[in-house]
């Protein structure tokens, strides 16, 4: 019997100065937004766009909880109505070697 281990294969992710969790569970926004930022650090992308959505404010609420833990990040708040607005947070974050 063959094993398909194309199911635990990981997705190659282009890491850019924008993140859209729309194809995210919930679940795993924590560890995604860490590893992204820790991406895009590495990389000296130091500005990125959380694109959260609007909806009901609960993914934006679990983002932002996330955000004021976060070692990685400096700063953070909605994007202004040409960005996405209250759908989308600005995130600057720290250079790779003040952590």
């Amino acid at each position: 019997m063959a094993v398909d281990d194309s199911a635990e294969a990981p997705v190659p992710f282009p890491i850019t100065d924008e993140l859209d969790l729309h194809t995210f569970r919930p679940r795993e926004i924590a560890s995604l937004l860490e590893d992204y930022f820790n991406e895009c650090r590495a990389r000296r992308i130091y500005s990125v766009r959380v694109i959260h959505g609007k909806g009901l404010g609960t993914l934006r609420e679990t983002v932002h909880a996330q955000l004021r833990k976060s070692p990685a990040v400096l700063r953070f708040a909605l994007c202004d109505e040409t960005s996405g607005g209250w759908g989308a947070t600005r995130v600057t974050l720290k250079p790779a070697n003040s952590t």
